[in-house]
């Protein structure tokens, strides 16, 4: 789909990443998704990205050690990055933030909360 906001999220759990999907995919939205770190990892770094949406708790490489490597790397670093969390403690959020997140959406979500984003981000300008 040319000109389409890429969404990737890296999430382990079948029916959020489901819910995600369905509440942001439109004709001009595609959300691609990885159930594993190591997965998610692979795929961030080998496709072009407008955001990327993050669980901190995932199997085989947790969020925090993506978003340091992806936010130390040249090519990944400029992508907005959430995390997208049940890990709500004020230490978990500095801890992301610290790695490098753009932000950090609290489990359980509002749809209007993941909505306002991408259309932020869809606004702004792309480089």
């Amino acid at each position: 789909m040319p000109g389409a906001f890429r969404i990737l999220l890296i999430e382990d759990e079948p029916v959020i990443r489901e819910l995600v999907r369905s509440m942001l995919s439109d004709d001009q939205v595609t959300v691609e998704t990885a159930a594993t770190g190591t997965e998610g990892l692979k795929l961030a770094r080998t496709q072009s990205w407008d955001l990327i949406l993050l669980d901190v708790v995932l199997p085989q490489l947790d969020g925090i050690s993506i978003c340091r490597l992806l936010k130390a790397d040249a090519s990944t670093k400029a992508i907005p990055l959430h995390m997208l969390t049940a890990k709500a403690r004020k230490a978990d959020v500095d801890v992301a933030l610290k790695a490098g997140a753009d932000g950090y959406i609290h489990k359980p979500f509002r749809g209007s909360e993941l909505m306002e984003l991408v259309q932020r981000l869809r606004a702004a300008p792309r480089p």
